[in-house]
């Protein structure tokens, strides 16, 4: 999805609607929610959730009552109530799905704490905003330098600003506690203003910054995905991943939040599969799991004592085998079951675009061989052709007495030149 200045132009370039994240459709934005109730009308006598969502920067959303009964709509930016002061933020959803997002994320309409919407931002208030706004990136590096400075293990990973810049809140990562009560003096004397600081986890720190992933796309963090659920290496046993730190971590350095995604689909093909601890008995000696194939619903054994011979069966047979085993049923050896490992691996490419190899518009390369051959060929048929003539004209007086004739007459002009001299 994008708004109507984010798409493309005439020339099939990306036009860009250059909003910084405000746009007005909210299309392009963190967490966009789309609003799939919005042509839909109310029930007779039904009066309209006065409740609306409102999103700040890096994706920081919150849920405020519209005491005033304001006319508003995805896009507007309005001034909400703060602890001190207010704040600035844009609506991003309206209506009955709001009541579905806060029940969703366990949200209760209490009256006490309830944060009121106080206006429709004016010109002013948006001027001083955005004045905050562009103060937060040399402020951060600033701040990271005073923290280097005292020495503190914590890394300060971004800043944001009160609507009125009355307060400034600064998101920090550290492993362990940290004690940065003269950091905050030093910030106070510094930026002369009220300091905040709040501790963030590592995925809470890329969800806010956002960046690129190894497939290519966005952070799902940074763009769909609002709950963080606990990954550990198990998932990747199962799903059958090699264990290698810099593949499986993101780049928050925590593992990587897709590997949840296919993990129960695993789960369920593996529930057929016997467990690769379990060993086969058989007449020819006990059989142990060397590998599995969860696609195919393929397990290779190998005898203690011939490792290196694998026997590839189905996991109904590894079944089969180990229910005989239980009842003390006789199983001659894993060959009756073993499928042929002789498999055809030849790929066979259909052409469907029409072309047929890569190099069909190279120039063949000639052989030097063969022009060695050709010159040699030439030369001897010249000089049987010159053995000829000399043969012939030996033999034959006439042709004699005519090149004499020739060389005669070639003569004479150089002689009548020396007569008249």
């Amino acid at each position: 999805m994008a708004c109507n200045s984010c798409s493309t132009g005439k020339d099939g370039q990306p036009k860009g609607c250059k909003n910084n994240g405000t746009c007005g459709t909210d299309s392009c934005n963190k967490l966009t929610v789309f609003d799939w109730l919005s042509n839909m009308s109310l029930p007779n006598g039904e009066k309209p959730f006065n409740w609306v969502e409102v999103r700040y920067k890096n994706g920081r959303k919150n849920y405020y009552k519209n005491t005033e009964n304001l006319t508003l709509s995805i896009g507007d930016v309005v001034a909400t109530q703060a602890q001190a002061g207010h704040d600035v933020g844009m609506v991003t959803l309206t209506g009955e799905l709001v009541r579905v997002q806060m029940k969703r994320k366990n949200i209760a309409p209490k009256e006490e704490d309830i944060l009121k919407i106080y206006r429709k931002a004016s010109q002013k208030d948006i001027d001083i905003w955005t004045k905050a706004r562009d103060r937060e990136e040399p402020m951060k590096v600033k701040a990271r330098q005073f923290a280097i400075d005292l020495n503190l293990q914590m890394k300060i990973s971004d800043i944001e600003f009160q609507g009125d810049a009355s307060k400034a809140t600064f998101y920090y990562t550290a492993e362990e506690r940290v004690d940065f009560r003269e950091l905050i003096k030093v910030f106070a004397r510094e930026f002369r203003t009220r300091i905040e600081m709040k501790q963030v986890g590592f995925r809470q720190e890329a969800a806010r910054l956002g960046g690129i992933g190894s497939c290519g796309r966005e952070l799902c963090c940074s763009t769909w995905l609002t709950d963080f659920r606990s990954v550990s290496t198990s998932a990747a046993r199962y799903q059958q991943l090699s264990l290698n730190p810099l593949k499986l971590a993101g780049q928050c350095g925590k593992l990587k939040c897709c590997l949840n995604y296919e993990l129960d689909a695993y789960l369920d093909a593996l529930k057929d599969f016997p467990k690769t601890d379990a060993k086969l008995k058989t007449e020819k000696g006990i059989a142990v799991c060397q590998k599995t194939d969860i696609f195919k619903g393929h397990m290779w054994y190998a005898y203690e004592g011939e490792w290196m011979n694998w026997h590839k069966i189905t996991t109904q047979q590894a079944n089969e085998i180990l229910e005989a085993n239980k009842n003390n049923e006789p199983v001659t050896s894993l060959e009756e079951y073993a499928l042929d490992l002789a498999e055809d691996t030849k790929m066979e490419f259909e052409n469907v675009v029409g072309q047929d190899s890569l190099t069909r518009f190279d120039s063949p390369k000639r052989n030097k061989k063969r022009r060695n051959n050709k010159r040699r060929k030439g030369n001897q048929n010249q000089k049987q052709n010159n053995q000829k003539k000399t043969s012939s004209s030996n033999n034959n007086p006439n042709q004699k007495k005519n090149t004499n004739r020739r060389n005669n007459n070639k003569r004479k002009p150089q002689n009548a030149k020396n007569d008249s001299k």
